[in-house]
């Protein structure tokens, strides 16, 4: 058994792995853990950084950049593996994510690190994308679904650790090492992928799409400013708003039609042939829709309403996220061994509206203990949902195509998370401000008129009537909220019915122009 690995080394069904493989794979994650992790720390760093940077004007800045070239970056670094190799480009995301994260530890003022997390961000819109198309490259898709545990672990403790790792490392070490921690496991992932890690070299004749790339740059950020300032810098109606909305279709068109013409698209428009694609990122859209409002607004209940403790934010969602690792697991050994995959997006579907109208029905009176019955529902469908949406993406496309599919999906969910936030953070900002008005009066309202989040501090300076008011409006804009998620998770069980369940492709030898899955059109 030779050291390193190859695309399409890959041995038969149930053969175990190659040393080498997990290697890589372990490289994989931990370089996945970085893109997840660091916002989950960095939340919890915020209070401390704006008391010595000041700035707190440009406070949501520090997040928005993030994630502005995060999103725009994304189908960017998707299609230059495509065309000039995964192994280079993964690496050079991984070192540019580096070079942010010490640069952003090293900021001495708002401004810069404003601009050092847009180059963070930047590194980390290629880090997703290389874990999935890398994992497309060396696992055939009948035997991916083995690994979705993996993943799916990483994404449970990265939400549950990231608050508690971030507040840890600010108390004791200070804020700038919640960015520096990014350094030995980086440099880690870094020479493991360096060393271990061999495919096959690539290098188109074709140059980059840089009118596709700016049409597209343009448009996702237009829409991302929509969603993170509509309702909260700008009124939805506002002039501002509406000239972002107006550039940022036009720019989405513009990039359609160009696409039809470019000789080498960042998106290339026949992958959207495939019905099982287009459907998949329908499902991956309305999954990170659902999945992010569920996040926010999950803690900021229990916290308000049920009293618990901020300080372990992150294990309020303990239920949700180790259902959702336990249905991932079991999802993805049932599709290696049967090479079925269809029943999950349409049970995932079912039982996602399901949770979601359970926990759109908490007030004032639900137990912890119930709550956190109705968030191991939903995480069940998230668990079914998650990572069978990139495998049947992945199958549906050309290997040739594989890092565009990963980034194209990856994408979509992205947006999703980024229009749930938004829409169910406005109903849910706009019912606690009627309820409080509605049972406080003029105290409720300006309560609220600057924000209708509080933290656990304002909390408690309230008098009774108003934190018993502010209780119950927390408890009205959380059922909104969830109602409009469970409303859109409809949406996903609709296109969940209509997969078509093409064979996943066995182990073995992949020629880079073999189809991975048969031809199947919208």
């Amino acid at each position: 058994m030779t050291d390193t690995v190859a695309a399409g080394a890959a041995p038969s069904d149930g053969v175990k792995q190659p040393r080498s493989v997990r290697v890589v794979l372990l490289a994989l994650m931990i370089a996945m853990m970085l893109a997840m992790l660091d916002n989950m720390i960095i939340g919890t760093a915020m209070p401390t950084i704006v008391g010595e940077l000041g700035g707190l004007e440009h406070l949501s800045w520090v997040v928005t950049a993030y994630t502005l070239a995060t999103a725009a970056s994304t189908p960017v670094w998707g299609k230059v593996g495509d065309m000039y190799g995964r192994k280079g480009s993964f690496i050079t995301s991984i070192v540019i994510f580096l070079i942010g994260s010490a640069l952003s530890g090293m900021a001495q003022d708002m401004g810069q690190l404003i601009a050092f997390r847009a180059v963070q961000g930047l590194g980390a819109g290629g880090l997703m994308v290389g874990v999935m198309a890398i994992i497309g490259d060396l696992i055939p898709p009948r035997e991916r679904g083995r690994y979705q545990g993996m993943m799916a672990a990483v994404m449970a403790l990265a939400m549950i650790g990231g608050p508690l790792v971030g507040g840890t490392i600010t108390d004791n070490w200070g804020w700038r090492w919640a960015f520096y921690i990014n350094l030995p496991l980086g440099v880690i992932a870094l020479a493991t992928i360096g060393v271990v890690l061999h495919l096959p070299r690539k290098r188109s004749q074709a140059g980059i799409d840089y009118l596709g790339v700016a049409l597209l740059t343009v448009g996702i950020t237009a829409i991302v400013l929509v969603t993170t300032w509509g309702g909260t810098e700008y009124a939805w109606t506002s002039t501002r708003i509406m000239e972002l909305t107006a550039l940022g279709v036009a720019s989405l068109v513009g990039f359609v039609l160009w696409q039809t013409r470019a000789a080498e698209p960042v998106v290339p428009l026949h992958i959207f042939r495939s019905r099982n694609f287009t459907l998949m990122s329908v499902i991956g859209f309305i999954v990170g829709f659902v999945m992010f409002g569920a996040t926010l607004f999950l803690p900021l209940y229990q916290q308000s309403v049920q009293g618990a403790s901020a300080t372990n934010s992150g294990l309020l969602l303990l239920p949700m996220l180790g259902a959702m690792l336990v249905t991932s697991m079991v999802a993805g050994r049932v599709t290696t061994n049967t090479g079925r995959y269809k029943i999950f997006p349409v049970v995932g579907s079912v039982l996602l509206v399901v949770g979601l109208y359970l926990l759109s029905t908490m007030d004032t009176g639900t137990s912890r203990l119930t709550s956190g019955v109705f968030m191991a529902v939903v995480g069940l469908g998230m668990g079914c949902l998650m990572q069978i949406t990139m495998l049947v993406a992945q199958n549906s496309v050309e290997l040739k195509d594989m890092g565009v599919a990963s980034s194209t999906t990856t994408l979509f969910r992205t947006l999703g998370s980024s229009f749930g936030v938004a829409v169910m953070g406005a109903l849910f900002n706009h019912r606690v401000q009627d309820v409080m008005a509605e049972r406080a009066g003029a105290l409720g309202s300006k309560v609220t008129e600057q924000s209708a989040q509080l933290d656990a501090a304002s909390l408690a300076k309230l008098p009774e009537a108003a934190r018993e008011a502010y209780q119950h409006a927390v408890s009205s804009g959380t059922h909104g909220a969830f109602l409009l998620g469970a409303v859109v998770a409809v949406l996903s069980l609709a296109a969940a019915v209509f997969v078509r369940e093409v064979p996943l492709k066995g182990a073995g030898p992949q020629r880079e122009d073999a189809p991975v899955a048969a031809p199947e059109t919208v």
